[in-house]
């Protein structure tokens, strides 16, 4: 493994050579342009082609995150990198392609080897992909006047565009483009989801893991038309859509977040944020997606793949630990009642709601007497509820493979659980991609047949079996996953808990389902009525 110098569309790379979880060696690619930096005219703008370069470029480094509050590192708007880490270099055997997709609400978050390192992925033989693309005001504003190119939906076309340089270039890198599987989580999650209800991704990729999110969780949603709000805040006078996209694009791009802080980015159920994914309005330019999720769903038009699609037991602690920083809004009427309900705050049907939901949770009792009820109530109306139903239109409407998963595993790895300090029993949301990549809050060592290394051991197989086969349990003598997976059936929703133990149950938090189900459907009748 000498050579680490390869050739893609726009020039050469050096990368290097690192070891793996096992201590085997495998080559690393990072920092690699997949589009045109986004700077200037190209502010907010769907990502143009990447440019060539001279020379050997180096490719041993983490690129720069894109520019969010939070991000820690080397955060900037030239941010549109890509990383590669394989086996091999040019072998006559391709492999399968693993292509991961960030988490962190469409505000945060990159794909820093700090937080993904491949480690663990790469012990598998597959090709493995992680990627930045542009978040908050830069990548989800948009403009009505569909003459200006921002329809909206720049971060989740970024997405497309890394597809694409996969498609172009990962057989250098021993990658198979017609065996590429998506998965990511959170954020990533719904990203994944939509990708499948995208005509603009179509052919690019060919199977989804689908972790902790969905198209139709209720935080995922972005309004549209908040940019004269946005004009407003950073001092724009002007009512012209024309001049107000020219002087945003010219704003310092700390003003420019300083000014959408002031606008919030709720991670709520009950308030649409103000950047985020949008179904456009019809442009001159191809869009991302011009319908309702639900509405391409249940019609079955979206790219049919085989998937695998799941949660965390307590997904909810990430809400409660957040909501215990502001404690005003822990069990706030907006982190209750989703705006999909479509009930006017306020209002008699809307405090019913509340209370209807209280009761079933809570049971009259004061809820801080157990937390738990708190971290249910927050699992199913942030993350569950979402996820099942989007895993059941996947079941009904397509013709391809659903498995679905509940993941209770917890060990040491959890590391969000760990970071929020909650210590109640349960997988919180984040908790278990810390299995599938080697992050800065791992312990050091990990001890042979411990709970962790089962647990890293037994993700990996079942993600890259996934990835390599359609089927995350093909073999029944594998003695890591001593289980066989069945896929969702009709009229029968099967999933396997990954816990201390791998077990097949049916109905995932059934009773929980039927009332929120019940529910939108009670209040769609009535609202029918009006």
């Amino acid at each position: 493994m000498d050579d680490t110098v390869v050739t893609v569309r726009e020039g050469k790379l050096r990368g290097k050579i690192k070891s793996d979880f096992a201590g085997n060696d495998f080559y690393s690619f990072q920092g690699i342009p997949y589009a045109k930096p986004p700077l200037g005219k190209l502010r907010f703008k769907a990502p143009q082609p990447p440019e060539k370069w001279e020379g050997v470029r180096d490719a041993t480094e983490d690129g720069n995150e894109c520019y969010a509050k939070s991000n820690t590192y080397s955060r900037s708007e030239d941010c549109l990198y890509i990383n590669v880490f394989t086996k091999q270099i040019h072998a006559k055997e391709l492999k399968p392609v693993m292509f991961w997709i960030h988490g962190g609400g469409f505000t945060t978050g990159s794909s820093h080897s700090i937080i993904y390192g491949p480690e663990y992925l790469i012990t598998e033989d597959i090709v493995l992909v992680t990627f930045n693309y542009r978040l908050g005001v830069l990548g989800f504003l948009s403009f009505e006047d569909s003459s200006l190119g921002v329809p909206g939906n720049a971060g989740l076309k970024d997405m497309v565009m890394a597809l694409k340089w996969v498609q172009n270039n990962i057989t250098v890198f021993s990658g198979d483009p017609n065996n590429v599987t998506i998965f990511g989580e959170s954020a990533g999650g719904a990203s994944v989801t939509l990708l499948m209800l995208s005509p603009m991704a179509k052919g690019l990729f060919h199977k989804a893991i689908i972790q902790s999110g969905s198209a139709l969780n209720g935080w995922v949603r972005g309004k549209r038309s908040t940019v004269y709000s946005l004009a407003r805040v950073v001092g724009i006078e002007s009512n012209d859509d024309e001049v107000i996209l020219e002087q945003l694009q010219e704003l310092s791009i700390e003003d420019l977040y300083h000014g959408a802080n002031k606008l919030g980015e709720p991670f709520l159920v009950g308030v649409m944020r103000p950047f985020g994914p949008i179904v456009e309005s019809n442009s001159s330019e191809s869009s991302f997606i011009n319908e309702e999720p639900i509405s391409l769903l249940k019609s079955g038009r979206y790219q049919k793949v085989p998937a695998i699609i799941g949660y965390c037991s307590r997904e909810g602690m990430f809400i409660y630990g957040l909501c215990s920083k502001q404690p005003s809004t822990l069990l706030s009427d907006e982190t209750i009642v989703p705006y999909w309900l479509n009930l006017r705050i306020g209002s008699p049907q809307y405090n019913s709601a509340v209370q209807r939901i209280k009761d079933f949770y809570f049971n009259g009792k004061d809820p801080l007497e157990n937390t738990d009820d708190i971290f249910r109530l927050y699992t199913d109306n942030f993350f569950l509820l979402g996820i099942h139903n989007i895993a059941r239109y996947l079941q009904e409407t397509g013709n391809t493979p659903t498995y679905f998963y509940k993941f209770s595993m917890d060990t040491g790895l959890n590391f969000m659980k760990s970071f929020l300090a909650i210590w109640e029993p349960g997988a919180c949301h984040a908790d278990d991609f810390s299995y599938l990549f080697k992050n800065g809050f791992a312990p050091e060592d990990i001890e042979p047949e411990s709970f962790e290394h089962t647990g890293i051991q037994r993700m990996v197989r079942l993600w890259t079996n996934f990835a390599k086969f359609g089927n995350p349990t093909p073999d029944p003598n594998d003695k890591i996953l001593p289980i066989t997976w069945r896929p969702m059936e009709n009229q029968r929703f099967n999933y396997l808990e990954i816990g201390e133990e791998l077990e097949m149950n049916v109905d995932p938090e059934k009773e929980a389902m039927d009332f929120w189900n019940n529910l939108y459907r009670e209040y769609s009748a009535s609202r029918a009525k009006l």
